[in-house]
């Protein structure tokens, strides 16, 4: 393993109980002690960090009970046993899109300030919580259907389990710790415009999974910084297709030491935040500048046409307000050593959340610009000074010698009241 911190293995399972408790079995016979298969003793109803659960591996998937049943059953002969989940199912995508319809009619009924006050009190009457439900989410009749689960495998899943995704008030009256949603990136882009701050309470008690919308025939991905800005633990992506959003992922988890895991912002872990990624108040900006002097030995471009003519691209994503990008002037017949020695100056408003992207592109009149080549990473790892920035290609691989030579200057602006009110 590259990472010391737990690795979670999630199961497309379709199989029969038969074979599930196979596949049982060759988890347990590869893994070992590895493999989490109980609770651990200081966290019987409380999700592990990262650090409590090093060297793991986590099996997601649907389980039968709870925790404590599963440690009852420890050391049993589970042989044979099987038990029935039942979960509710639509009839295709049409009546998902009805039901998402539907659901964003409903959640403008109610106004924002009952929504903070349903979300951020101390004391929440749940009684009153089961009122405020949408009607639909209540009385509509959901099509079910049922499952056989065999009990091997059930028990295999601690910490990491499965869950139906259904509202957000109904997670806050009845999901469970261990409980894990998974959400496509349609509904998910609908409650982030609609209940952004209940949508960061929910990332904070449950681990959410954000994953691509079944119309992506061709593989295609999200921008997943859209749902890292309010707290999603999980935004799968098709790394099979590279690209920009590949970047941004390769990029977002050079943090940390590139050990998978990175610690989520005080604002998107605090019970009492009311921040908003698309409505900054206040906070702590940055004005970060880059002097660009120069490159070193660049790609050339596959276009007969383009003798060398290169330029750099320089982008931030973050929240919506810092959203940028500039650009150098085009130097000619020169990608072995260009010389740019431009200035440019970014007001970021969230550095938690930003990523810096340097892009090189060979000109192109006729067809466009070329991408040559990329490099990503988040805004608060890069180190002030002369720098060099490496180069990868569109497949993520390294291009050295290529590289950029760079001057690196952060502003700090007097700090604020972060994203919280008293």
């Amino acid at each position: 393993m590259t990472s010391d911190y737990p690795v979670v293995l999630s199961l497309e399972n379709h199989c029969s109980t038969a074979q599930q408790e196979v596949m049982a079995d060759n988890l347990q016979a590869t893994f070992g002690e590895s493999l989490l298969s109980d609770m651990l003793d200081d966290f019987p109803d409380t999700l592990p960090s990262p650090e409590a659960l090093k060297f793991k591996i986590l099996v997601k998937n649907k389980k039968i009970g709870t925790l404590k049943e599963t440690h009852e059953r420890k050391g049993s002969d589970k042989r044979g046993k099987v038990e029935e989940w039942e979960e509710e199912v639509a009839d295709g995508e049409e009546e998902e899109e009805e039901e998402e319809e539907e659901e964003e009619e409903e959640e403008d009924k109610f106004k924002e300030s009952e929504v903070l006050e349903s979300v951020l009190g101390d004391n929440q009457d749940k009684e009153t919580g089961v009122k405020k439900l949408p009607g639909v989410m209540l009385f509509k009749k959901k099509k079910t259907r049922k499952l056989k689960i065999a009990l091997a495998l059930s028990d295999l899943v601690i910490y990491t389990k499965a869950e139906k995704f259904k509202s957000f008030q109904h997670s806050r009256l009845y999901q469970q710790f261990n409980e894990n949603n998974s959400i496509g990136e349609t509904q998910a882009r609908k409650l982030s415009k609609l209940r952004v701050h209940e949508f960061i309470f929910h990332t904070r008690k449950f681990i959410t999974r954000i994953y691509p919308k079944a119309t992506r025939a061709d593989s295609s991905n999200f921008n997943p910084q859209e749902f890292w800005n309010i707290g999603c633990q999980m935004v799968a992506l098709n790394f099979q297709t590279p690209g920009l959003p590949m970047d941004l992922q390769n990029g977002k988890f050079l943090d940390n030491g590139g050990s998978g895991y990175i610690l989520k912002p005080h604002f998107l872990r605090e019970s009492k935040s009311y921040f908003n990624p698309s409505n900054i108040k206040e906070g702590m900006p940055i004005t970060l500048t880059i002097r660009l002097i120069s490159g070193i030995q660049l790609p050339l471009t596959h276009s007969s046409s383009n003798k060398g003519d290169s330029l750099v691209i320089i982008e931030v994503f973050g929240v919506p307000n810092d959203q940028m990008k500039q650009q150098t002037r085009v130097i000619k017949k020169n990608a072995f050593s260009p010389r740019w020695n431009e200035t440019f100056t970014f007001i970021i408003h969230v550095p938690e959340l930003a990523l810096i992207r340097f892009v090189v592109e060979g000109q192109g009149l006729i067809a466009g610009n070329e991408f040559l080549g990329q490099y990503t990473l988040p805004l608060l790892c890069m180190n002030k000074g002369y720098r060099r920035i490496p180069l990868f290609s569109r497949m993520g691989e390294s291009l050295e010698p290529a590289s950029l030579f760079v001057y690196v200057c952060f502003t700090e602006h007097q700090p604020g009241h972060s994203h919280s009110v008293p």
